[in-house]
């Protein structure tokens, strides 16, 4: 029996790989992680993602309304599981938060406010650094035995991959529209002004400089102004 979950866990998890792997987009890439995590890993009736985007940390994908409530606690109080996750790089298990004492201004008001009572927490994490924490919520009490803090660290992995590469995906697609945008601007004043690319790109830089905007929304106001003519 033991031989047939272990079988059955690897093609699970295997599947959430090819899953994930197959989204396309940041947000939709988190969406899909916390969808799968509520159906893969044995007791979790809510997930979400936190992510860390300069200094401040958000929610902005969760199964459903509960883990957005219970972060917004944590965010509050500055203390909880998943910010502890995320800042000693470790897992968090919270067995009972009714009767926790790691984090006094976070654990009664989570039970009051959301009903939750279990938490499981998992760095997100790759070779560049932390990501933020997937966050597993339940309405029971030791919700998350051994099995489920084993599968969850190797999902946890698989979505930190998976965000990892939508992300990066992002960045490319980004700069490309950002570089196909000045390109089009320096064209305008290459042909407006009779002047050479370099000279046109300075033009734009100087503007970026003396108004305080970025480069690339220079060029695409300039681009709009063009073709709005």
């Amino acid at each position: 029996m033991a031989d047939e979950r272990a079988t059955e866990l690897a093609e699970t998890l295997a599947e959430v790989a090819r899953s994930l792997q197959a989204e396309e987009g940041v947000q939709a890439t988190l969406t899909r992680i916390c969808e799968l995590a509520v159906q893969t890993i044995d007791g979790c009736d809510h997930a979400g993602v936190s992510l860390i985007q300069g200094r401040t940390i958000s929610t902005p994908a969760a199964s459903d309304e509960t883990p957005v409530a219970v972060d917004a606690i944590q965010y509050e109080a500055n203390e909880g599981p998943c910010l502890m996750s995320i800042r000693e790089h470790d897992t968090v298990l919270a067995d009972d938060l009714a009767t926790e004492e790691r984090w006094p201004r976070f654990a009664q008001r989570a039970v009051d406010e959301t009903g939750v009572r279990s938490m499981l927490s998992f760095r997100l994490f790759v070779q560049e650094g932390t990501m933020g924490a997937l966050n597993l919520y339940s309405r029971k009490t030791e919700a998350f035995d051994e099995e489920a803090v084993t599968v969850g660290s190797v999902f946890a992995a698989h979505a930190a991959v998976a965000l990892s590469h939508a992300q990066r995906e992002a960045e490319l697609r980004t700069g490309m529209a950002t570089r196909d945008v000045i390109g089009q601007a320096k064209g305008i004043l290459m042909v407006r002004q009779g002047i050479g690319e370099d000279e046109a790109f300075e033009l734009l830089r100087r503007a970026s400089q003396r108004l305080n905007v970025k480069l690339r929304d220079i060029a695409e106001q300039m681009t709009k102004q063009v073709q709005g003519n």
